[in-house]
Formats: C-alpha cells, sequence, structure tokens
C-alpha cells in the first residue's frame, strides 16, 4: 500500500511514504476500509474481488435469528410446537442448523483463500443465542464477530434501565464465551448517547460500529398500507456519523467503526478526520460496484500524498472534540454564522 511520490519546491524535493495499513481490533488491517454486512458479503466470489480491489476486511452478512424463525414458522405453517411435538422440533432443528451450517462453510472458505480478517456478523432475539451462534462462528474461524445489535426503544413499558441491561447482559455473556475480538453495532436511539457508549467501551466490547441504518418505511396513499424506502443511504446519513465519531473518538476505551452515509473517498477522509480506526462502506458498493473500493482507497491515497501524511495516524482525529474546545460539530441550533447566510 505504499508509493513513492515527490514534493517540490523551488528549495528542495521531499519524498513521501504513504501508508494506508491501521491497526483495528488489535489486527493488522492494509486499509481502513472495510465492506460492511450486507448481501453482498455472503458470496465467496464478492469477498475475493473486494480484497483485489483492496479492502481492509470484510463483515459477512448477519446471521439473522429473527429470519431462521421466520422460516421454521414458514415451513411448520405458524403452528406452535405445542401441536407439532417432535415433529416440529425436528424441523426446527434441521433448518436453525441448516443456516447455521451454511455461514460457517463461508467463513471456512473464505479463511482458505483469503488474508483479510473476516468478521462474522449475528442479529438474535433470543438471549441463549447470542453466545450460542458466536461460538460456533468463533470455532469456524471467523477473526472477530459484529454484534448487530438494534433495539427500537419504542414500548412505553421499557425503561433506560432496562435497555441498558440488555446490552450490558448479552455483551458479559459473550465476552465469558468467545476471546475472539467483539465489535457491537448500534443504533441511534439512546436518551444518553455519549455516556452509555462510554460504558459500552468499558463492557468488554474491542469496538463500537455507529451506526445501523434503519429500515425505514413510507405510506401508499393509494392502496393505504405500507412500503419500504430505499434501502441505499444517501449523503445525510453521513452526519449523524461524523459527529458522534468526533464527540467520542479518543473518549471512549475501544476503537470506532463509522458506519452510514459513507458513499465516496472523500467521505472516507471525513471519517477518518474525525477519529474513526476504520470506515464501513455498503451503499456505495452496491451503487458502483465492489470494485469501487479501489476508488476510494485510491482517493485516500492521493488525497494524503497531497496533504504531506505518511500514515493515517498522522491525520487521524485532527478534527476530533476536545474537552474544552468550542467545535461546531457541538452545536445543535442554527446559527447565521455557521450556515454562512446572511
Amino acid at each position: 500500500m505504499k508509493k513513492n511520490i515527490y514534493l517540490c519546491n523551488s528549495k528542495t524535493k521531499i519524498m513521501i511514504d504513504t501508508n494506508t495499513s491501521t491497526k483495528f481490533l488489535g489486527l493488522e488491517l492494509k486499509s481502513p476500509i472495510i465492506s460492511g454486512s450486507c448481501g453482498l458479503t455472503s458470496k465467496l466470489d464478492n469477498l475475493i474481488k473486494m480484497e483485489k480491489a483492496g479492502v481492509g476486511a470484510v463483515v459477512l452478512k448477519s446471521l439473522f435469528e429473527e429470519q431462521i424463525t421466520f422460516d421454521i414458522q414458514k415451513n411448520t405453517g405458524f403452528i406452535s410446537n405445542f401441536d407439532h411435538g417432535e415433529s416440529y422440533d425436528y424441523i426446527a432443528n434441521h433448518i436453525e442448523g441448516h443456516e447455521i451450517d451454511k455461514y460457517m462453510s463461508l467463513i471456512i472458505e473464505a479463511k482458505k483463500v483469503l488474508q483479510i480478517p473476516i468478521i462474522a456478523s449475528i442479529n438474535c432475539i433470543s438471549y441463549s443465542n447470542w453466545v450460542n451462534y458466536a461460538k460456533k462462528l468463533q470455532d469456524a474461524g471467523a477473526d472477530a464477530i459484529e454484534i448487530n445489535f438494534m433495539y427500537l426503544p419504542f414500548s412505553q413499558n421499557i425503561s433506560y434501565d432496562d435497555i441498558e441491561r440488555l446490552f450490558s447482559d448479552t455483551i458479559l455473556a459473550l465476552r465469558r464465551s468467545i476471546s475472539i475480538p467483539i465489535i457491537i453495532k448500534v443504533g441511534k436511539y439512546f436518551t444518553d448517547m455519549a455516556k452509555f457508549l462510554h460504558k459500552l467501551s468499558w463492557s468488554g466490547v474491542n469496538a463500537i460500529t455507529m451506526f445501523n441504518k434503519n429500515i425505514n418505511f413510507d405510506i401508499d396513499t393509494e392502496k393505504e398500507e405500507l412500503k419500504h424506502t430505499s434501502i441505499i443511504s444517501d449523503k445525510s446519513m453521513l452526519y449523524d456519523t461524523l459527529r458522534w465519531t468526533a464527540l467520542l473518538s479518543g473518549k471512549i476505551r475501544c476503537d470506532i467503526s463509522a458506519s452510514s452515509g459513507v458513499l465516496t473517498g472523500d467521505d472516507v477522509v471525513k471519517t477518518l478526520l474525525s477519529g474513526a480506526q476504520t470506515v464501513q462502506v455498503v451503499s456505495a458498493l452496491y451503487s458502483n460496484g465492489v470494485e469501487y473500493i479501489k476508488d476510494m482507497t485510491d482517493y485516500l491515497k492521493q488525497w494524503m500524498e497531497k496533504k504531506g501524511y505518511k500514515s493515517i495516524d498522522d491525520f487521524r482525529g485532527k478534527l476530533r472534540v476536545n474537552d474544552n474546545d468550542n467545535s461546531q460539530f457541538v452545536r445543535t441550533q442554527f446559527m447565521r454564522y455557521y450556515a454562512e447566510i446572511e
């Protein structure tokens, strides 16, 4: 990942060696750009293309317990196990086992042919399966695991303490059961974001991914029913990621992996300036193909060369929020000065 260039002025020539490698979760990555969890990372041929394009690591598509449960219900006619008895248990165990085995096989095959870290991802709805799935994926050879923990606090009967306990108990159980690094991927629905993520960083996780992309809905007024919006991120999603990365980097005990709205090489640079250790991209790959990773990496290298930075550590966190500064990231209300209009 190195390239020699010469920056010339009237007096001298300076040789700059740009190095885009970084450390994440204690692992050596050749690039801070990670392919985030998505359908593209569920196929081995795509993973091979991503490595050739220069990606630092890949997060495999999440293993969703909810999807497995739905498949079980679909194959048993949505009838409870009390009605099915042993037949229900057989079908349920077969479907669940098949999905887990398929996921483990992807990890095993990927580890045979790829040099980059392979990060597994799980999304569970039952407490026991967080540990059950994680142990199996660790045994298959995953280098780390991302806990895709998206919880929408929609019920008035659920308190802040309940949610905090749900997260902390799950992480504690996982930390006691597996030895590989743990990443927790979170959403933005927290009353006290800074305090909550600070607590998470001391709970045994090695990194926090900010942020999970919500499934959004619209309303079809003709059919009078709900419809899905686009799964592709838009530029506006980046700004919360930049704000919270800048606010928390250097203050929490674990790495930050920035996600949501990272669509260009310039966006990669922005997240690193804010203090992210790595950057996860998904929508950019859907829109431009997995080879677009090379374009984003080339942009990062060219920007570093232009600025005279030898390594990412030379500028990472340059725009993070310090304890005593008055950064624009802290401002939440409209001000004419910052809006730059009359």
